[in-house]
């Protein structure tokens, strides 16, 4: 029987876990879960590139993460679920790999150019910040993961990583394989207020979120904008709760509601409270699986804690190669 290739993904822990991190990332995860050798890592060095200032929540943070993990689905049997802080191996190679990674490769990283732009109320001039490609870098070579499942706007990252690799290997030997970027399929899952889902934006619908909180965030979401009146005709392909029907409800009302918003047969109220009890009826196992989780936190701890020490190992022999390879 093949052996299964390796991957590697990891979110950083700024808080809780949205609609958009659920479709746009874990759904992939879990769907990959067996069919690769599969480590996934909460990024909570990660986390200070742009946070540096407020660390108070960021412990809380990375247990909450796990929870949602679990509760979604990841299977710890299945998985290596580790804490980048808890691999110091991390630090080591993202040390070694800035010495010899030009800092013009960092410089025109197309989303180190777009963050600084959007995240102008910060002060990103640190050489935290436009290095953390080289600690992603290490992140993934580290445990010679065969690809990396990202979203189109995640390519460039990969690429600085293959790059590097090709680098290092060039100067010190073959240690590392390059890692390919494995295309992930992402469900479009707008805020409230059609943009992005972003918990910067306080537009997004948490996976921690009561039903009752749901309901009320559902009815706030913005619809068709040339839809002035319920007996006005609608049109359900620029309609954000559409899209979410996509999601939650089935063909049945799905084909329904495309219909019925056409000719004016049903409203922006009703169509938001028949998707908005789908959603909540859909979370309901994740909340359920939450809970347990919640009440058995010594569970969780030893989830955490067996999963790193699965990677450390991994990650210490990467180190000894390394090592032996640039002869220090």
């Amino acid at each position: 029987m093949a052996e299964k290739k390796r991957i590697l993904s990891g979110m950083r822990p700024t808080g809780p876990l949205h609609l958009g991190n659920l479709h746009g990332a874990l759904a992939n995860w879990i769907d990959m879960q067996d069919k690769y050798d599969c480590f996934f890592f909460v990024a909570d060095w990660h986390a200070l590139t742009s946070n540096y200032e407020d660390t108070g929540n960021i412990s809380d943070y990375v247990r909450q993460m796990t929870i949602d993990w679990l509760s979604a689905g990841l299977s710890p049997e299945k998985n290596t679920l580790f804490v980048q802080s808890h691999v110091k191996e991390h630090a080591e190679l993202f040390l070694l790999l800035s010495m010899i990674t030009p800092v013009p490769w960092l410089e025109r990283n197309p989303t180190y150019k777009d963050q600084i732009v959007q995240l102008s109320n910060k002060d990103l001039s640190t050489f935290g910040f436009l290095g953390y490609p080289v600690l992603m870098a290490s992140d993934i070579i580290i445990y010679k993961a065969d690809g990396v499942p990202v979203g189109v706007d995640q390519i460039p990252h990969v690429e600085i990583t293959r790059e590097i690799v090709r680098r290092f290997n060039h100067l010190y030997g073959n240690v590392f394989p390059e890692p390919q970027a494995i295309m992930t399929k992402t469900s479009k899952v707008l805020g409230s207020d059609r943009r992005k889902m972003s918990k910067s934006y306080d537009n997004a619908i948490y996976m921690t979120d009561t039903p009752e909180e749901i309901m009320a965030k559902v009815m706030q979401y913005v619809t068709d904008p040339d839809r002035k009146r319920k007996n006005d005709p609608g049109n359900p392909d620029v309609c954000n709760v559409f899209d979410f029907h996509k999601l939650y409800s089935d063909q049945a009302l799905v084909d329904e509601v495309n219909t019925q918003c056409r000719k004016a047969g049903i409203g922006c109220v009703d169509c938001k409270k028949k998707m908005g009890a789908n959603l909540v009826k859909f979370l309901e196992p994740i909340r359920e699986k939450r809970h347990y989780y919640e009440d058995h936190p010594e569970l969780v701890a030893d989830i955490i804690v067996t999963g790193s020490a699965k990677a450390r190992a991994v990650a210490r022999q990467t180190m000894e190669e390394v090592r032996a390879a640039i002869k220090i």
